[in-house]
């Protein structure tokens, strides 16, 4: 079953319109980070033997995982990359190899089931890798982009359109659906 993010208190809405109902993209991101991150602090309170839990905190975490990772790619750092000054670039580049990274272990997850050798571990590392990532993102990126001249709130309703036709290549069925998002 789809769940239906809420917006959290932390994220801000669109400086230039504050009337609009349209989030920028950093805000749009920051939901994202908000969501995973609840994610992983469920996985982390989840009693060590409720497999059917673990499994579907860490399909759906992998789920919102790589959507955001697909629209990061495909809108924000194209975006970034052209609006930000070159000494700001190298932050981009850095983000496309933690990208990479997580899809890696993302993948792991094709085959590595609830219960097995290496599960928990894996999923630790990922929620490790990701809250650096969101940690680099928030405190460098972004702000960086906040200054930039960068059209936000377009870039939000269009991470926020890609958002939504990724997920609705999703089926409501249970597994591990991410290879079916491209």
């Amino acid at each position: 079953m789809k769940t239906h993010r809420k917006a959290t208190p932390d994220v801000e809405v669109s400086k230039r319109n504050p009337a609009s109902s349209v989030q920028d993209a950093i805000s749009v991101l920051i939901a994202d980070h908000r969501a995973v991150q609840t994610l992983f602090d469920a996985f982390k309170r989840a009693d060590e033997h409720d497999l059917d839990r673990k499994g579907t905190l860490v399909r759906r975490a992998c789920e919102e995982l790589s959507i955001h990772a697909m629209v990061e790619e495909e809108l924000l750092y194209p975006a970034a990359q052209e609006a930000l000054d070159e000494d700001k670039r190298p932050d981009v580049e850095e983000a496309f190899v933690e990208h990479y990274l997580v899809k890696v272990l993302i993948e792991k997850f094709s085959t590595l089931k609830p219960g097995q050798k290496g599960f928990d571990a894996t999923f630790k590392v990922l929620t490790e890798m990701v809250s650096h990532h969101i940690e680099e993102e928030e405190s460098e990126l972004f702000p960086a982009l906040r200054k930039s001249n960068a059209d936000l709130e377009t870039l939000g309703a269009e991470i926020t359109k890609r958002k939504a036709a990724l997920e609705a290549k999703l089926p409501n069925d249970v597994g591990d659906r991410t290879t079916q998002l491209h």
